[in-house]
């Protein structure tokens, strides 16, 4: 069964930075683009970063541009999304996503696998 775990999430101050990982079980993440997105409470999903499978190309909502920075670790079939200068807005349930051998852009496909979510909360 495929599967995709997030961890890391947490409560954290204003300014302060959390690691989040997505490790999969059951397929090979190095096959697949990923996908970070997030939801508060009452809003809509949001596209957070992804990572492409084909050139490795990054994307960062403009929000998250520069202090957000979405990795690969494939000999642990994990993705890491690192979060700095974490902001009260940064505040939702993260989740990662999946999708096999995309030949489009990380930003521009849509998702078959997704985990869980993982809870972040920035708040002083």
């Amino acid at each position: 069964q495929l599967q995709l775990v997030e961890s890391g999430g947490g409560l954290v101050q204003p300014g302060g930075s959390l690691r989040l990982s997505c490790t999969a079980s059951g397929f090979t993440l190095a096959y697949y683009s990923i996908g970070w997105f997030r939801q508060a409470p009452g809003k809509e999903r949001e596209r957070v970063s992804c990572i492409s499978v084909i050139d490795e190309s990054t994307y960062y909502a403009d929000s998250m541009k520069g202090r957000f920075t979405i990795s690969r670790d494939n000999a642990k079939n994990t993705v890491y999304l690192q979060m700095n200068m974490l902001k009260p807005d940064d505040t939702a349930v993260y989740y990662c996503a999946a999708e096999y051998r995309s030949g489009y852009k990380c930003y521009s496909i849509d998702y078959e696998y997704w985990g869980r979510g993982t809870q972040v909360t920035v708040s002083s």
